[in-house]
C-alpha cells in the first residue's frame, strides 16, 4: 500500500480525514488514498462558512480530470473556516492532502466514535484495492 495514513488522524469510510484541533474544532480533508484515486484535481467546491452540516452530509465537491466526488462531513457541526487557497490551487490536495490541502474546519460538539483509526482505515483501502484497483468506490466516485 503506497498511501500515507497518519496515525494521529481519524478517518471515514468515504475517505475523509479528521484532525481534532485545540480550539474544539476539527479540520477535514480527503486522504492521500482518495487523491491518488482521483488523480489531478482541477476544481474544489468548498462549503460556505456558517453552514450547518450533519454527519455524512455531502458538503463539498472535488473534481479531477477523471471524476467529480462528494466530500462528506464527518460530524454534525457548523463550518467555521474553509481553505480559500483551493479555489486558485486545487492541486494543493494532490501535493499535501494532510497539510496545505485541507478543505474545511468544523465546530462540533463531539467527534463520532464511528470514525476509524489509521489501522482500520488502512484495512478498508486494502480491501477496496483487492476488490477492484480503480476508481470504483461509489462513495468516492460519487
Amino acid at each position: 500500500m503506497s498511501s500515507h495514513i497518519p496515525a494521529d488522524l481519524r478517518y471515514t469510510e468515504s475517505h475523509e480525514w479528521v484532525r481534532a484541533n485545540d480550539d474544539g474544532t476539527v479540520t477535514v480533508g480527503i486522504t492521500d488514498h482518495a487523491q491518488h484515486l482521483l488523480g489531478d484535481l482541477v476544481f474544489v467546491e468548498i462549503p460556505e462558512v456558517g453552514r450547518t452540516v450533519a454527519a455524512a452530509e455531502s458538503c463539498a465537491v472535488i473534481e479531477s480530470v477523471k471524476a467529480a466526488s462528494d466530500v462528506f462531513s464527518p460530524a454534525d457541526g457548523v463550518i467555521v473556516e474553509v481553505n480559500e487557497a483551493l479555489a486558485e490551487d486545487p492541486e494543493l490536495i494532490n501535493q499535501d492532502p494532510y497539510g496545505e490541502g485541507w478543505l474545511f474546519r468544523l465546530q462540533t460538539t463531539a467527534i463520532p466514535e464511528t470514525l476509524l483509526n489509521a489501522a482500520a482505515y488502512e484495512a478498508i483501502i486494502v480491501a477496496e484495492d483487492e476488490d477492484e484497483p480503480s476508481l470504483a468506490n461509489p462513495k468516492l466516485a460519487g
